[in-house]
C-alpha cells in the first residue's frame, strides 16, 4: 500500500474507537461556568480538559497543562513546523433539540447528533487521530507537531491568549474550527456594548423586567419579559400581531407578584410575563435565525406603556436593529466588499431591570471596512435615544495569502483526499487563529454541510469526520517528516 491507502486503513480500522472518544468528550457539558481555583473557565471546561489529557496520555503522548486553560500534546522531536488548535469548551445545550438531548451524542445512519460534535470536540478527536495514525504507522518525522486544546473559545479565547503568554506560534498554523477548504480570511468582529441608567417607575403601565440572550455569539431563541398594568386583551392583540408579522412563537401567562420579586409584593396587581420563541443560530450567520430578542422588543414596542427614558430606549433599539434585519442597514453601518461579502450583525444580549438596560450585539464586518469609523457611527446613533455606547472590543479581520505555499499544500492534501477542488473561503466566524500571522480554519466540514453550530441538533457527518483525521495526517507528515 501507498503511504495514502496505509492512513485511510488506520484511521477506518479504527472507526468505533474514534466515535467513542467523541461521545466521551461530548457526554461533558463544557460551557463556560464561574471560575473556581484551578478551574479559570468553570467545572464543565476542565473536566473537559481533563478527560482530553487521560485519552491523549493512554495514547502514548506527553502532555502539557497550560495551569487548565489549555492542553498541548506534541509528535517529533525536532523544530516544531505545525501547530493545530482545537477548543473543547461549547456553547449552552439550550432547548429544542428533537434526535437527542444536547449532551447525550448518539450516532445515527452515519451522523453524530450531540453538542460539541462538530464545534469542535469532534474536530478535535479528527486531531488527536492523525497524531495516532502517524504515530503508530512509524512515520519518522524530522520537525514536530503540537495538538494545542482550548477552553474557552466560545467566550474570548482567553486559554489560547495564557497558551501564547508564555509560547510562540509556529511557522505553520490551522484550526479545524470552520469548514473546507482553507478559510484564509476571518471578518472583523465588533461586540457593541451599550446601556442605560434610568430611574424606577412606581406606577402606570410598565415594563419591569427583560432578558434575552445567553451567550454573545449566537442569536437568542428565547426572550422573556414581565410587565404590569397593561390590560390582557391589548396583550393578546399585540401577540397575534407579532406571530403574523414575524413568525415566531408567542407565549403569555400571569405570574404572581412574589414571582417577580419582593418588592412588588405590595402593589397587588396582575403581572404578565411574555416569552418570545424564535430559533437560534451562530451570530456570524443571523439569517439563518429567528431572533426572539427583536421579537420581543418590536411586541414591548408596540404597548400603550408610560413614555420615559426606558420606553424611549426601546424605541430606539427597534429602530436601530428592527426585526428581521441582519446586516446593519437601520444602524448605517451596512457595507460589502468582494473579498469578505456583507456585514452581519446579531443583536445578541439583553437585560432591563427596574432602572438599567445594558445590551451587546455581535457584529462582523469585512475586510476592507474601517474598524473605528464603523464604532464611530454606532456611537452616534444609539447616542440619539440616550444610550451610551461602549466600541472597544474592537478585533481587526484576519487574512493570509491564497498564493501562500501553506495553502497551497492544505489545498493540495484536501483535493487528494476529497475528491473536491481546493481553494479559499471568508468567514464571518473568528476561530483560535485570528491573530496568527499564518493561521488559517481548515475543516473539518465540507462545503454545505449542514452542521447546526450553536443550535439545537449540533450533527457531524462521521465520514466527514473520519476523512478529516486522514487529511490531518498526512499535513502532518508533508510539512514534518
Amino acid at each position: 500500500m501507498n503511504q495514502k491507502e496505509k492512513i485511510s486503513a488506520w484511521v477506518d480500522s479504527h472507526r468505533e474507537a474514534f466515535l467513542e472518544d467523541v461521545k466521551t468528550l461530548c457526554r461533558i457539558d463544557s460551557s463556560k461556568g464561574m471560575a473556581e481555583p484551578g478551574k479559570p473557565f468553570g467545572d464543565g471546561p476542565y473536566r473537559a480538559l481533563c478527560a482530553a489529557e487521560q485519552m491523549l496520555k493512554g495514547y502514548g503522548f506527553a502532555t502539557r497543562n497550560y495551569e487548565n486553560y489549555a492542553l498541548a500534546a506534541d509528535l517529533g522531536t525536532g523544530a516544531r513546523e505545525l501547530d493545530i488548535l482545537a477548543h473543547l469548551d461549547v456553547v449552552p445545550g439550550q432547548e429544542g433539540w428533537t434526535i437527542t438531548e444536547a449532551f447525550n451524542p448518539i450516532e445515527r445512519d452515519g451522523v453524530l447528533y450531540g453538542r460539541g460534535v462538530a464545534d469542535d470536540k469532534g474536530p478535535a478527536v479528527a486531531a488527536i487521530y492523525a497524531l495516532r495514525a502517524v504515530q503508530e504507522l512509524g512515520i519518522p518525522l524530522k520537525k514536530s507537531v503540537r495538538l494545542i486544546l482550548g477552553t474557552d473559545e466560545e467566550n474570548g479565547s482567553g486559554c489560547i491568549a495564557h497558551y501564547y503568554a508564555s509560547e510562540s506560534e509556529a511557522p505553520c498554523t490551522f484550526s479545524p474550527d470552520a469548514e473546507y477548504p482553507v478559510v484564509n480570511i476571518e471578518k472583523g468582529r465588533l461586540a457593541g456594548e451599550f446601556s442605560l441608567d434610568f430611574p424606577a417607575e412606581e406606577g402606570g403601565a410598565r415594563l419591569l423586567r427583560l432578558t434575552g440572550g445567553a451567550v454573545e455569539n449566537a442569536v437568542p431563541p428565547r426572550a422573556t419579559a414581565i410587565l404590569v398594568g397593561v390590560p390582557r386583551m391589548v396583550l393578546d392583540a399585540t401577540a397575534q400581531q407579532i406571530r403574523k408579522q414575524t413568525g415566531m412563537q408567542v407565549e403569555l401567562s400571569t405570574v404572581t407578584a412574589q414571582e417577580v420579586c419582593k418588592a412588588a409584593e405590595s402593589e397587588h396587581m396582575t403581572f404578565q410575563k411574555v416569552e418570545v420563541i424564535g430559533r437560534n443560530a451562530h451570530a456570524a450567520e443571523p439569517a439563518e435565525g429567528k431572533n426572539a430578542l427583536t421579537g420581543l422588543l418590536l411586541f414591548v414596542s408596540l404597548l400603550p406603556l408610560t413614555k420615559n427614558k426606558l420606553t424611549e430606549a426601546i424605541r430606539g433599539l427597534v429602530e436601530l436593529m428592527p426585526c428581521g434585519e441582519t446586516d446593519g442597514r437601520s444602524l448605517g453601518i451596512a457595507f460589502s466588499d468582494e473579498e469578505s461579502g456583507p456585514l452581519t450583525l446579531a443583536f445578541s444580549k439583553l437585560s432591563i431591570d427596574g432602572t438599567s438596560l445594558h445590551g451587546l450585539f455581535d457584529c462582523r464586518y469585512p475586510v476592507t471596512m474601517d474598524g473605528h469609523k464603523l464604532v464611530k457611527t454606532c456611537e452616534a446613533a444609539f447616542g440619539r435615544y440616550g444610550l451610551v455606547f461602549d466600541g472597544r472590543r474592537l478585533r481587526a479581520p484576519h487574512a493570509v495569502a491564497a498564493d501562500s505555499p501553506f495553502v497551497q499544500e492544505l489545498n493540495h492534501v484536501f483535493e487528494a483526499y476529497t475528491g473536491l477542488p481546493g481553494g479559499t473561503v471568508a468567514i464571518g466566524g473568528g476561530t483560535y487563529v485570528h491573530d496568527l500571522k499564518n493561521g488559517v480554519a481548515f475543516g473539518a466540514f465540507y462545503p454545505g454541510s449542514d452542521t447546526r453550530m450553536h443550535a439545537p441538533d449540533e450533527r457531524a457527518n462521521v465520514e466527514e469526520l473520519l476523512t478529516s483525521a486522514k487529511i490531518f495526517a498526512q499535513i502532518i507528515i508533508d510539512l514534518c517528516a
